[in-house]
């Protein structure tokens, strides 16, 4: 029966704080309603705990007016509506008597949604009355007579048994709740609540046919409907002898069942319901406590209390069984069968062998034995049949159990949005997902457990598997790329560290740093550039540059400032914990230059100690850092602060979602959105915070992890990588964020998928698809033509040294402009294990420069080699087309004259690819564009970015590309540096290049 009242003290309390400062003002009662409703009065409500109106009603801290409360009372067939509070609507057939009328002014809240009129007040109701709409009619159904709309009984239910329906309350329409019914051998059937299900022989509590009331559309069908708030669309089956002008509307009284022992008195409408049978093909009710030797009435039913069931049984004289309803047809049977003694009290009677003295606190539902669900399944899923399984080998690798309500629905919806062709249920509570493979069917009578969350069909046995296989489409398609197309991993030289860090700075060298101490041979001062084009001459590619402090899992970014610095922030001890380092890239490639990392933690630190923090440019230009942990395997540092330090500013910013989090971990995903808002995802949350406070703006649906456990994460340390999907101009798309990989919390089983979601769409969901492989430690990688590739990594474990043993060598492309589904291929895989501390970024030419690798697991080695990845468009032998551009330096908005200088085959695009400071699957600054331009000839135009929410300030590599070949890029700046940081920090032992 749906609840009669409804509780708004947490939107009462919403609307209080909201409006504590709203002055009010003369309000109007409005005169031109709907359907010519109008006003009756003002009305005492609500002071004894009750409702002038109590039939049906809904809150909107927002948008109440009365209009819309009238609106939502005549559509659900009642001819009276009242609100009270400026945001609560209550219906009805009329007042309640016992509440008096007052004065209209004391009814003087404005509504929530139109402060010119009053809707109620506190404990004060504004009423209005008026026609209501025909009831809808019915579509038939075969063998069911459609006897109207009833209401629920004084005492009781109407309909006293409740039955459940293929695909539960989602689902709920005439025809599946008559055909419950009817199977479980009642003439009568009612739909109510618009998902709810009632089965009887009778009319019960003196339940009686009402004119309205009967108005909410069905779930399952939004064609028909399913009775309403406390009203049951009834039917009752043809040739069954039942005949409704004979009907009893109020049921003979029973006589209470008398036990042969005493029974104690029980909390609230606990009663005892009889000794019953134990089911025909499995317990009458499932959730079985330890036995005892102390155990009475009292004791059962509070234990069965706690753990939130309606049904308690004894049995047996120790035995304590709890449930909701009795399952497998148990039946009422003779008092004197319940005749043992209870242990802890020789006067109560505890039940028999395979029998229950049963208790409970609502009207008894006993369900008839089950069988296999085989029709009306969720997508495109068939039963197969009984499977054979066994511990030792799993037919389906991926189990979660749901003890309490498990159902074959529930598990086979989950393996298809995770991809998954084969699932099913065993022993009742055990869902297993997978890939379809050859199975042993076994006996039909070998699957006899039922589904504890529906108890009309069968969940299994004891290494028996109830299983079902997907035959519709593909739920994933991956492409296997052989030859050119799988692209190629080639070995370029050793270098003389292990990188953490790998930035590409504009003077297209890389800069890396690494852990003070880390290699075996410790003769690095931890960070060195890179020039490429002086690759393999180990003398000369590799230029050392000197560090004061630890970078170890710092965080890396390239600024806005027109020299395009590099700043790295945090560290893992001591002084380093605060350190704020700076580099300035000297043009010239083919050479070495002279410029070392700035740094000088007396003059320029972090308000706060940060190991593994997040750093980020924000749409002013400014720095953001956020997060990290105090010093190694110290707590979680719960703030944020801005470079450079605004004026007056002494401390850093709290975080509470930061402190809160359910498990520890750094490095936080972090991205500007085309809102304005801050894309922030760290463990399986995501939410949008503010530019501004950096408080919360709106929670994002909780992040998926594997199919058989929620408790996953995405950034470190059970560490995935996450990238913005490409932003093309006009920029009124959606922007989607994708995160690949990651890991279970626990036992650490890599997860096979990779999720996006389109955060700024009201109700957007996660995507989830599946990759090749299961993966974590990721990095990703931005490609000048849209795709990304994902690499290195291990196939299980977590970051951290010795975690993650098993390399995953293979590398896919994730294409966004394929279905989804199918947007992965795999291809080439690298000879060497690229696990903890490995990196991966793009390179101008194209190619992809991969390094690193300090697992310190005794198995695989510290990795000093670095190589290229080419993809398929380095390798298709087309040549690079090439362009001049003069200006490197665009405004938002600025139309930017470029000139091709080679013979185009193909169709011509323009992308931009940002600067990063990659780490640990974090990609900080990564983002995508394919601005707007246009070509006449030879001659070219390319439109910027239109402001600083699409892409905050940043240096881009402009490629452009000949159909899928990308040109040599060139550093182009976009935004300028709006927060002066070209004059920062202007402090002794730091130069800095000016605006």
């Amino acid at each position: 029966m749906a609840s009669l009242r409804w509780v708004f003290v947490a939107a009462t309390l919403a609307v209080q704080a909201a409006t504590a400062s709203i002055i009010p003002r003369a309000l109007t009662i409005p005169k031109k309603l709907s359907k010519n409703w109008t006003y009756v009065n003002c009305y005492i409500d609500g002071v004894d705990g009750t409702h002038a109106l109590d039939l049906d009603g809904y809150a909107n801290a927002a948008n109440m007016t009365v209009e819309s409360c009238v609106l939502f009372c005549m559509d659900r067939g009642y001819p009276v509506a009242g609100a009270e509070n400026g945001h609560e609507c209550y219906c009805g057939e009329k007042v309640n008597e016992k509440f008096g009328s007052v004065a209209s002014a004391e009814c003087d809240t404005p509504c929530a949604g139109d402060s010119s009129e009053p809707c109620g007040g506190e404990n004060r109701l504004s009423v209005y009355t008026g026609a209501v709409g025909e009831p809808t009619p019915l579509s038939p159904i075969e063998g069911w007579a459609y006897e109207g709309c009833f209401s629920e009984g004084d005492g009781g239910r109407t309909l006293v048994y409740g039955a459940r329906v293929p695909g539960g309350s989602a689902a709920m329409t005439n025809e599946l709740c008559t055909a419950a019914c009817k199977a479980a051998g009642y003439p009568l059937a009612g739909t109510e609540s618009a998902g709810e299900c009632y089965c009887g022989n009778v009319y019960s509590n003196a339940g009686a046919q009402v004119q309205t009331g009967c108005v909410q559309p069905c779930n399952g069908d939004a064609s028909s409907v399913c009775g309403g708030a406390n009203r049951l669309s009834v039917w009752s089956l043809i040739g069954s002898g039942f005949n409704p002008t004979e009907t009893v509307f109020a049921a003979p009284a029973a006589a209470s069942p008398s036990p042969l022992g005493s029974v104690p008195s029980l909390p609230g409408t606990w009663a005892y319901k009889g000794c019953y049978t134990e089911g025909s093909s499995g317990r009458a009710l499932i959730t079985q406590q330890p036995d005892s030797n102390d155990l009475t009435i009292q004791s059962c039913v509070a234990t069965c209390i706690a753990g939130g069931h309606g049904v308690a049984g004894l049995e047996y004289a120790s035995q304590c069984f709890c449930d909701d309803f009795l399952r497998n047809g148990a039946n009422l049977t003779d008092e004197a069968d319940c005749s043992m003694p209870c242990t802890g009290d020789a006067s109560q009677r505890c039940g028999a062998g395979n029998r229950l003295s049963v208790f409970s606190n609502d009207t008894l539902v006993v369900y008839q034995p089950p069988d296999a669900l085989t029709e009306n399944l969720p997508g495109s899923w068939e039963y197969y049949g009984c499977v054979v399984d066994a511990i030792d080998k799993r037919v389906l690798p991926w189990m979660s159990e749901d003890i309490q309500n498990a159902t074959i629905e529930a598990c086979l919806a989950g393996c298809s949005r995770f991809g998954y062709t084969a699932g099913g249920v065993e022993y009742g509570y055990q869902c297993f997902c997978g890939d379809s493979v050859p199975v042993t069917k076994s006996s039909e009578a070998d699957c006899s457990v039922p589904c504890p969350g529906d108890p009309h069909h069968l969940c299994g046995g004891g290494n028996r598997i109830s299983y079902y296989q997907w035959t519709g489409a593909p739920l994933t398609t991956w492409t296997y790329a052989q030859g050119n197309a799988a692209g190629r991993y080639d070995f370029i030289m050793s270098a003389p560290l292990l990188p953490l860090i790998s930035v590409v700075g504009i003077n297209e060298k890389v800069v890396f740093v690494e852990k003070h101490g880390t290699q075996v041979y410790d003769n690095s001062s931890g960070s060195f550039e890179f020039d490429p084009t002086l690759a393999p001459q180990y003398g000369t590619a590799f230029r050392e540059l000197q560090l004061k402090t630890d970078v170890f899992c710092s965080a890396s970014l390239v600024l806005p400032d027109k020299a395009g610095r590099q700043i790295n922030v945090g560290g893992w001890s001591a002084d380093s914990l605060y350190g704020v380092r700076l580099f300035t890239p000297e043009p010239g490639l083919g050479k070495n230059g002279t410029n070392d990392w700035e740094e000088d933690v007396t003059e320029l630190k972090l308000l706060d100690a940060r190991w593994y923090p997040t750093a980020m440019v924000l749409s002013n230009g400014s720095v953001l850092v956020m997060g990290g942990e105090d010093g190694s395997d110290g707590p979680v540092v719960p703030t944020c602060e801005i470079l450079p330090r605004p004026a007056g500013v002494t401390s850093s910013t709290y975080l509470d979602y930061l402190e809160n989090v359910e498990k520890i971990n750094s490095y936080p995903f972090l991205a500007v959105l085309p809102s304005g808002n801050i894309f922030f995802a760290q463990y399986n949350e995501a939410r949008l915070i503010s530019q501004t406070d950096f408080s919360t703006t709106k929670m994002l649906p909780q992040m998926p992890g594997a199919v058989n456990n929620p408790e996953s994460g995405r950034n470190y340390p059970l560490q995935g990588a996450m990238v913005l999907l490409p932003q093309s101009a006009p920029y009124t798309d959606p922007v989607s964020v994708l995160i690949c990989g990651g890991t279970t919390d626990g036992a650490n089983f890599g997860l096979d998928n990779c999720i996006s979601t389109q955060p700024e769409v009201d109700g957007a969901q996660w995507a989830i698809e599946r990759m090749p492989s299961t993966r974590v430690v990721v990095c990703m990688v931005n490609l000048p033509d849209g795709r990304y590739l994902i690499l290195n990594g291990a196939v299980n474990g977590r970051a951290g040294f010795g975690l993650a043993q098993n390399p995953n060598k293979a590398a896919v492309l994730y294409d966004p402009s394929k279905p989804v589904g199918s947007r992965m291929t795999q291809l080439a895989s690298s000879t060497i294990a690229r696990l903890y501390h490995s990196e991966a970024v793009l390179m101008n030419d194209g190619r992809v420069l991969v390094s690193g690798s300090d697992p310190q697991d005794q198995v695989n080695p510290e990795e000093y080699r670095l190589e290229y990845f080419s993809p398929d468009y380095i390798l298709s032998g087309a040549p690079k087309p090439t362009f001049t551009i003069e200006n490197k330096d665009w405004a938002y908005g600025e139309t930017v004259p470029f000139t091709l200088t080679s013979t185009f085959t193909g169709a011509v695009r323009v992308s931009l690819i940002a600067a990063v400071g990659s780490t640990h699957g974090n990609n900080m600054g990564q983002r995508t564009i394919f601005p707007a331009f246009a070509c006449t000839g030879s001659a070219c135009t390319v439109t910027a970015p239109p402001n600083a929410r699409v892409s905050p300030p940043a240096w881009y590599q402009l490629f452009v590309l000949d159909g899928p070949t990308p040109s040599h890029s060139v550093w182009v700046r976009i935004g300028g540096d709006p927060a002066s940081i070209g004059n920062w920090p202007d402090l002794p032992g730091f130069t800095f290049p000016g605006v």
